[in-house]
């Protein structure tokens, strides 16, 4: 069916208006209440306002797709920083909080897709950063575990029941902490390894590497081992070994190699080709074909992902790219133009102030060569809330029945 412009525009204008007015109606009674001259009347009414909503947990106050962010407090100035405004960085978002006279709360409003879901936190006074107080939703974020933030989610966000822990299904041995000295780098290392329940009866198997290893498992973060156990436990996805690469220092778990390793090193990749596969080769049933072998990362880990995929053919036959850093190296474009063999390429991005404008040029690129590839885009950040729901979807995209 075919709509005018102007009937598509008032059909437009009356849903976003709509949306509005809900939103507006919530709030009415807090406007209300903060025209009581009497104070004691004032401030019991909007007491009992305020712990209504934190008893339902409504704070953020999210009605379709607009949000009303609230805090209750002193303070000179208030914003909300967050993958919305790409935590500061977005200078021209406006992410000032606005003071209710008559009461000490403060308001921010925004819009966002009735589907996503984002990292935030609050700004006080310019320089101190806070969770939501009122807001039981967090997600961890971080290199190394890293810290909570609070965690605004749209009314037709869900998270993926993969991650929930299930019992009386078979689990996965998952080996920690084992050490690896390099000659090629000239430091010792350490990864983790998980082999899938009965991986003794299976013979030789598909291998996964995986940079950022240790967040890729936290269950905060990537939480990558529960998923694989319920994926088995669905028959969703062939037997694979999956080898975490943790960039932290053994002796010292607060340095953490990860930016200077990923960032298209040529001596990471000598190391990794010529003395971590055979390794890994040598100790462990894994196939060493090509095909067999893929590699995952996010971020910087996926910019190392394409590059080590595409660099040379013949040693990674799959790539799983998620939220790649190609601006920090735009050469990896020409790298992946024109591969001398074909890679399963699975690739994903968020759509706030995340990596789709740069995983959208290397998509085209991939069209344009023999790739398989499959591409998804999602309404979040640049986080472990986006990357964590999308991993099952890369393992079956590789291994899937």
């Amino acid at each position: 069916m075919r709509l005018s412009l102007g009937v598509l525009l008032f059909l437009l204008t009356s849903v976003s208006f709509a949306q509005v007015q809900s939103l507006t109606s919530s709030l009415r009674p807090l406007y209300e209440y903060a025209l009581i001259a009497d104070s004691t009347d004032r401030n019991t009414k909007i007491d009992n306002w305020w712990r209504s909503l934190r008893q339902a947990q409504q704070i953020p106050l999210v009605i379709e797709d607009s949000v009303a962010f609230l805090f209750k407090g002193s303070a000179k100035t208030v914003e909300w920083m967050g993958d919305f405004n790409g935590w500061g960085y977005n200078h021209s978002y406006n992410n000032k909080g606005k003071p209710i006279q008559g009461t000490d709360i403060w308001i921010f409003k925004a819009s966002f897709p009735k589907d996503a879901r984002l990292d935030y936190k609050i700004m006080l006074n310019g320089s101190q950063q806070i969770l939501d107080p009122e807001n039981p939703r967090q997600q961890w974020s971080g290199v190394g575990g890293g810290s909570p933030n609070s965690e605004l989610r749209m009314p037709h966000w869900k998270e993926d029941p993969l991650h929930q822990l299930r019992s009386g299904i078979e689990k996965g041995k998952v080996v920690t902490d084992i050490l690896f000295n390099s000659s090629v780098l000239g430091y010792q290392l350490m990864f983790n390894i998980y082999l899938p329940a009965g991986y003794e009866k299976s013979g030789k198997l598909p291998v996964l590497y995986v940079t950022d290893g240790y967040e890729y498992m936290h269950p905060r973060l990537g939480n990558m081992t529960t998923i694989l156990d319920n994926l088995y436990a669905d028959k969703k996805i062939k037997p694979a070994i999956y080898v975490f690469i943790d960039h932290r220092e053994p002796v010292n778990r607060s340095n953490n190699k990860r930016m200077e390793e990923l960032a298209m090193n040529e001596s990471y990749y000598d190391f990794f080709t010529k003395e971590f596969i055979p390794h890994i080769e040598s100790l462990y049933p894994v196939l060493s074909d090509p095909v067999q072998r893929g590699i995952l990362g996010e971020s910087m880990g996926g910019l190392t992902a394409a590059y080590f995929a595409f660099v040379k053919p013949g040693v990674f036959g799959m790539a799983g790219i998620q939220s790649p850093a190609f601006r920090a190296r735009p050469q990896i474009y020409s790298i992946c133009d024109n591969p001398q063999q074909p890679i399963k390429v699975s690739m994903t991005s968020g759509l706030i102030s995340d990596a789709s404008e740069a995983s959208r040029k290397m998509k085209s690129i991939l069209e344009n060569n023999a790739c398989i590839y499959n591409y998804r885009e999602v309404n979040d950040g640049h986080s472990w809330g986006n990357w964590r729901n999308l991993i099952d979807d890369i393992l079956i995209d590789f291994f899937g029945i």
